[in-house]
């Protein structure tokens, strides 16, 4: 299965939001690989899900070169892509424990407080041409009021859908995503959180009842 790519520039914002989403099986397991950019600590992170627990994780820091004008968002988005390639083919060569952090490593500590994002109205209906999200983000067991939610819908051979929003004081928001019915089968829908700097990413699958 292909890298997913997300990204995305806002006007009048510079901050580039970016990740790479994979499932990938080894043997009877299926792996879900997810790759993002820790600007607040200056970390690249991926994470490795099997039936949606984290099972371990890899960080790089590029704190050294963060001061540096000429590191551009072109440039760490290629070094994150390559890690979160250098974890894909470890799961496919059956040696996933061997390049995952040690539990003690500063990175790994670093990454330990972590943002959740949970989509709290599954049983939402499509309605008039758009449906309807509740996503609730926490950081640890904390709500995460004003969290930025970015959210990408994708399509087979179609242009993806971005829409945003802003958590309120609980840390939940509210996204409509307006597409035809006929494609819930076959979407997806990946939505990104920011939070004093952190972000996470999620994946959640659209069908059509």
């Amino acid at each position: 299965m292909g890298i997913r790519r997300i990204w995305t520039r806002f006007a009048g914002n510079d901050a580039m939001i970016f990740g790479f989403n994979t499932d990938v099986k080894h043997g009877d397991t299926i792996y879900h690989v997810q790759s993002e950019a820790r600007q607040a600590e200056f970390l690249f992170q991926t994470q490795v899900f099997v039936r949606g627990r984290c099972v371990g994780k890899r960080a790089t820091s590029y704190a050294e070169r963060a001061p540096d004008p000429f590191f551009t968002d072109k440039q760490k988005e290629s070094l994150l892509r390559d890690q979160h390639r250098y974890v894909l083919d470890a799961i496919r060569d059956g040696r996933l424990e061997q390049v995952l952090d040690p539990k003690d490593a500063p990175e790994s500590l670093a990454a330990i407080k972590q943002l959740d994002l949970e989509w709290i109205n599954t049983d939402s209906v499509h309605s008039n041409r758009a449906l309807i999200l509740k996503i609730r983000v926490s950081d640890g067991r904390a709500p995460a009021p004003a969290a930025k939610l970015v959210s990408r819908v994708e399509r087979p051979e179609r242009e993806p859908i971005y829409c945003q929003a802003i958590c309120d004081h609980t840390g939940t928001a509210e996204m409509k995503v307006e597409l035809e019915e006929s494609a819930l089968a076959d979407s997806a829908i990946l939505v990104q959180a920011d939070f004093n700097g952190r972000t996470a990413t999620r994946k959640f699958r659209l069908k059509k009842v």
